[in-house]
């Protein structure tokens, strides 16, 4: 009794190490249910300040809280602690799509904008093709702004060279025509 016992029981175990199962025949898909009963309809749900990378790529150090705030509207969080620092915080939840979440972080000194971190904006929606021609265009004339800067800055440091070395040579000449008219005279009062 005890062998066929044991027999009994082992004959489970070893029959699931075998490949020798009967394969189940391919039974027909059912439908989807999502094709049978439609979705419900989940609206946007946005908290706190939405903003758009468009707006967040104009930001530049040295722009006063003023002008920040007209470009990207208030910051949601004012740290009674960081009076300093302005928080932009966003938890959006589309009702189609993935979750938007970021942090963007300005810091001012004296009310001017020095630091700006932007580690946070990942989940922002990529720039569409306008607002990337618009970007172009805007990297363009800031180049453009900073190279005739440049030749200004280039061409007044030539200017100031040219005066300071014929400053000097009106100098020298005058130098020349003191000690030419000193002798002169020393001539003349000899004579």
């Amino acid at each position: 009794m005890n062998k066929l016992t044991l027999i009994v029981f082992s004959l489970p175990f070893l029959s699931a190490c075998s490949p020798s199962m009967p394969e189940l025949p391919d039974l027909p898909s059912l439908p989807s249910m999502s094709d049978i009963i439609p979705t419900p309809y989940k609206s946007d749900l946005y908290q706190g300040s939405v903003l758009e990378r468009f707006k967040i790529n104009q930001l530049k150090v040295g722009m006063s809280k003023t002008q920040v705030q007209d470009l990207i509207g208030s910051p949601s969080v004012i740290d009674p602690f960081h009076n300093n620092q302005w928080d932009y915080i966003n938890y959006s939840t589309p009702g189609v799509g993935s979750i938007v979440h970021y942090r963007l972080t300005l810091a001012f000194d004296n009310a001017t904008l020095t630091k700006i971190n932007t580690t946070g904006i990942d989940s922002l929606p990529q720039l569409t093709d306008a607002e990337k021609v618009l970007e172009g265009k805007r990297i363009a004339e800031e180049k453009a702004r900073a190279e005739a800067a440049a030749k200004a800055k280039a061409e007044a440091q030539r200017i100031a060279k040219e005066k300071a070395i014929a400053a000097a040579k009106a100098k020298a000449e005058a130098e020349q025509l003191a000690k030419e008219e000193a002798v002169a005279q020393a001539k003349a009062l000899e004579a």
